[in-house]
């Protein structure tokens, strides 16, 4: 045979190969997804009763191109690669030597302990450092550094531990300790980027199944802590006869409007035909603001070091003070902490961690602050937990509580506020109430007609907006991890496979020297465990960090003590997934060498 046709059989099996795994792999995701979006719909609990089976003609057409691009690229290579050998150095290819380039010891040392210098410090960049991180483009240094160091340590690892383990004769030279160490020194020294990028994809995988089922069960966690009521209103209070705008340019207020901001929401309500009783469990509060009492104005005592830390904090935002009365009102109704203070003292409420953790840098010293004339101290060092507006997640930034004697006046209201449940038992009454507040035809187009607005949030819309957006991302999230976790065994498991074909020359010679099946096995079973733990060992070392510099760029969102459930579900994915393909391979490659 000449070489052009041996380039023939090699691309008529590679054809046939390409064409009988298109369609395998085509069935089975066509099936798989329609299993994905079931799970994942489940997982948030999404309406399923208007599910149906979806084949997209346009991403199977995509998938038939991309993968007959890649496979012609395979077939060129080959076609190369065939070219270029004689027969003859095919036909005696098995009983060749691999020619193994060892690296300088020294050197090798050197790059491996610069490499975990340069990851300790991503590490640190990441976690205890992100604080000093102001823009997007600060994150990606420490992402490359990440990067090269990992390529560093898998390069310099082939070059010193079987020098190191050779100086440990009692190891080296036991049972077949020399055959193993030798196999893997070859294979991580021919296969330094493909281990890497492996790596990476592992730690992707660990980072991106963890984040996203952890903040699956925040949200979950959440949505049922932050909706206690059916629905909560606002109005503005106290609004002038009109405004003069950034440009200079003075604009009137309808009289009506202004009239009506003077009112409580529920006399609002009833002036614009509402029955009142389609709402029960209905509490309503001021809430208020005064000219001089800011953000800034309550930080003062630590504000230079808050400023230079957080620049960027809104710090001209009037505080929100409400009476101690009202607002246990609400805390009652919603079933959270009451509190109470003495005449000269306040609480400043919050349940955003990231601003409790500022504003307690001040309360730590019992911080004091004059509102409406008089003197006031924190009656404690810390802030308290709590909220008064119902939303998907812990967004109260702050709300001063004073005592009922408080000189608070009528023009200090900034808003009125109404929480309330619905007057209703079953889903569908609630819902048909629910139509009254957010149906254009109905309440809220009537009193926008009057230009009168009254803003909102109900816990129904609340959860449905919950599966909106978070829940395309975490889906996503979701297939991108397994898909790079697949990826990663199988390029695994290949390479192995391929390796031991490769090597069976070797595993005979080991038999004629004397090694029993057993030994040989055991050999092998070795072999491709530090084979496929390598990169998982360090990607999990890399996820660590990782994740916790996920948690605080979603500080907002997702939390820690959510994390254990998802790391376990991640941990059990990835050990079902992986461990399958380990454990394949083994089969396979046992399979291969066995003596015939």
């Amino acid at each position: 045979m000449g070489k052009r046709q041996i380039s023939k059989i090699i691309l008529l099996e590679t054809i046939l190969m390409g064409i009988i795994s298109l369609a395998i792999g085509l069935i089975v995701g066509i099936f798989a997804s329609q299993f994905m979006s079931i799970l994942v719909s489940k997982m948030f609990e999404a309406d399923m009763s208007e599910f149906q089976f979806v084949f997209s003609s346009a991403a199977c057409i995509k998938t038939c191109i991309y993968f007959a691009v890649m496979y012609i690229l395979v077939m060129f290579f080959n076609t190369i690669t065939i070219s270029r050998y004689k027969l003859i150095d095919l036909i005696n290819a098995n009983k060749k030597n691999e020619k193994i380039k060892f690296k300088n010891s020294f050197l090798a040392i050197l790059v491996f302990i610069v490499s975990i210098s340069i990851l300790s410090y991503a590490y640190w960049k990441v976690t205890k450092g992100a604080t000093t991180m102001k823009t997007e483009n600060e994150i990606l240094p420490p992402i490359l550094m990440g990067i090269i160091a990992t390529i560093g340590i898998f390069w310099s690892l082939s070059g010193f531990i079987l020098t190191i383990i050779k100086k440990i004769k009692q190891v080296y030279l036991k049972d077949t300790n020399m055959f193993v160490l030798r196999q893997i020194n070859s294979k991580i020294n021919t296969t330094v980027i493909s281990m890497s990028v492996i790596c990476l994809m592992l730690f992707l995988t660990i980072s991106i199944l963890s984040t996203s089922l952890g903040l699956k069960n925040t949200m979950q966690r959440e949505m049922i802590e932050m909706t206690p009521v059916d629905i909560n209103l606002e109005k503005i209070a106290n609004l002038p006869d009109s405004y003069i705008d950034s440009k200079g340019n003075t604009h009137t207020y309808y009289k009506n409007v202004v009239e009506d901001s003077k009112i409580p929401i529920s006399e609002t309500l009833k002036n614009n035909g509402l029955d009142i009783n389609v709402l029960k469990d209905v509490v309503e509060t001021p809430i208020y603001e005064i000219e001089d009492l800011t953000i800034a104005k309550f930080l003062e005592p630590n504000f230079k070091e808050i400023n230079e830390k957080f620049p960027f904090l809104l710090y001209k935002t009037k505080e929100k003070i409400m009476k101690i009365s009202d607002y246990n009102k609400i805390a009652k109704l919603y079933g959270i902490e009451e509190y109470n203070v003495n005449d000269n003292e306040y609480i400043m409420v919050c349940d955003f961690d990231n601003m409790i953790n500022i504003r307690n840098k001040v309360l730590s010293n019992r911080n004091k602050l004059e509102i409406a004339g008089k003197e006031y101290i924190s009656k404690y060092t810390e802030c308290k937990r709590g909220f008064i507006q119902i939303n998907s997640s812990h967004t109260n930034t702050g709300i001063l509580l004073v005592p009922d004697n408080c000189n608070l006046t009528e023009e200090m209201k900034e808003k009125y506020f109404l929480a309330a449940n619905y007057n209703a038992n079953t889903e569908e009454e609630k819902q048909n109430i629910e139509e009254i507040f957010i149906d254009d035809s109905s309440l809220i187009k009537s009193l926008n007609d009057n230009c009168i607005e009254i803003d909102g949030m109900s816990k129904i819309s609340l959860i449905e907006s919950s599966k909106g957006l978070t829940t395309i991302i975490t889906f996503i999230s979701i297939y991108l991890g397994i898909i790079f976790l697949i990826a990663s065994s199988a390029i695994l498991a290949l390479k192995q496979l391929t390796e031991s074909a490769d090597n069976k020359q070797r595993y005979i010679i080991l038999r004629k020297i004397g090694c029993d099946e057993k030994m040989i096995n055991r050999a092998l079973f070795r072999q491709i465990g530090i084979f496929f733990m390598l990169p998982l060992l360090l990607a999990t070392i890399h996820s660590i960090f990782g994740i916790q510099f996920a948690l605080q760029i979603l500080s907002g969102i997702a939390k820690s003590q959510d994390l254990l459930p998802s790391i376990i579900a991640t941990a059990i994915t990835i050990g079902t997934i992986y461990g399958a393909y380990f454990l394949t391979t083994y089969m396979g490659s046992k399979n291969i060498i066995k003596e015939e």
